[in-house]
């Protein structure tokens, strides 16, 4: 099947040089430039100044950029903040007007797609379709680990797509959802942290099982919280946290076991079947070595599937192992980035039969 899959680079990777102020927001645009992607996706309330304010003089920059670099831009990451004030929640006419708000930046900036989070209620996505109709905005629901598609989770919201008919809502799976092993800087970290070798050997082989059998995939429910709770007991955390206590691990070892679970591996197969409503991805990474190998998720693998499915979309490499780093290391996020999109461009190349 005929496929156009282009790589892209979502901004939130340099966080660390960003933050830091090492980087600023041309800075990052040009080291996207110097990859060879040709895609920019933005974290808008981070790096824009006087968002949500768009002035005449930043929007002449930010096209004076997309030329100046040779890119355009790609997906723009929304947060709806929905408990903005001290003593309510927001109404849904305002969480609706808010993610009528970022769509509207978002056609004005260029952006063809917009992030949402899982976090987003479903009334509010389906309360701003109209105005996504209108901008011809894609509002993509980020498919974050330890969601996935193939699932009760999933379902719900293809029943509103299905129900409305809807071109504008779709998913943006993220490839923390496909990790075959714990991520090494995460394993290394643990380490750092006193956690012992028996420890780190137990959490890996229970990891392991969970890949080989089969992930106990995550339910529907408008509580996150409670769903994700019956997420880790199915798939074992009471049995992995009883073991590490009595391996004689402690809160180190205890919190390093947990947050395991924040990990998952999905059939890639997920894509193949989804790929009418998958209008953005994020090549999510935590390590890529160098010889362009991501150390948890086969990028071979999963880019595979989408060639298979005929994905015209852009992969968009997002950078998170810099939280596994930076305790005790300098996060060099520009090298990173310029692995995995070499990693990308390589399986995007790589002459398969499919």
């Amino acid at each position: 099947m005929n496929f156009d899959i282009k790589r892209s680079v979502s901004l939130y990777s340099y966080q660390e040089e960003f933050y830091l102020g090492k980087m600023n927001l041309e800075d990052c645009i040009r080291e996207v430039s110097r990859t060879g992607a040709t895609g920019i996706e933005l974290l808008p309330e981070q790096m824009i100044d006087e968002f949500p304010v768009i002035t005449p003089e930043f929007k002449e920059k930010w096209f004076g950029w997309m030329e100046k670099y040779q890119v355009e831009p790609t997906c723009y990451d929304a947060f709806l903040e929905n408990h903005i004030y001290k003593n309510r929640r927001c109404t849904l006419k305002e969480q609706i007007q808010m993610m009528e708000r970022d769509i509207k930046l978002a056609h004005e900036l260029g952006f063809k797609t917009l992030r949402t989070l899982v976090s987003t209620p479903m009334e509010v996505i389906e309360g701003s379709l109209a105005c996504a109709s209108d901008q011809n905005i894609k509002i993509c629901l980020e498919v974050h680990s330890p969601f996935s598609l193939n699932s009760g989770w999933a379902d719900g919201y293809m029943e509103m797509i299905l129900r409305t008919g809807t071109e504008n809502f779709g998913f943006m799976p993220d490839f923390g959802i496909f990790c075959k092993s714990v991520p090494d800087v995460l394993r290394d970290q643990a380490r750092r942290r006193g956690v012992s070798e028996e420890v780190i050997k137990a959490v890996d082989e229970a990891f392991a099982q969970r890949v080989e059998k089969g992930f106990v995939k995550i339910k529907y429910d408008l509580n996150l919280g409670k769903a994700n709770k019956e997420y880790r007991i199915a798939n074992g955390e009471p049995q992995l946290l009883e073991k590490v206590k009595k391996l004689g691990g402690g809160e180190a070892a205890l919190r390093y076991a947990a947050s395991t679970f924040a990990y998952t591996w999905c059939d890639p197969q997920d894509i193949i079947d989804n790929i009418r409503y998958i209008y953005h991805t994020h090549a999510k990474f935590y390590n890529t070595d160098e010889n362009y190998k991501e150390t948890s998720i086969p990028i071979g693998e999963v880019v595979k599937a989408y060639k298979k499915a005929g994905y015209h979309g852009y992969l968009s490499s997002e950078y998170e192992g810099n939280t596994a780093l930076n305790d005790t290391f300098d996060v060099d996020s520009v090298e990173q980035v310029r692995r995995h999109q070499e990693a990308l461009r390589n399986a995007i190349e790589e002459q398969v039969e499919i």
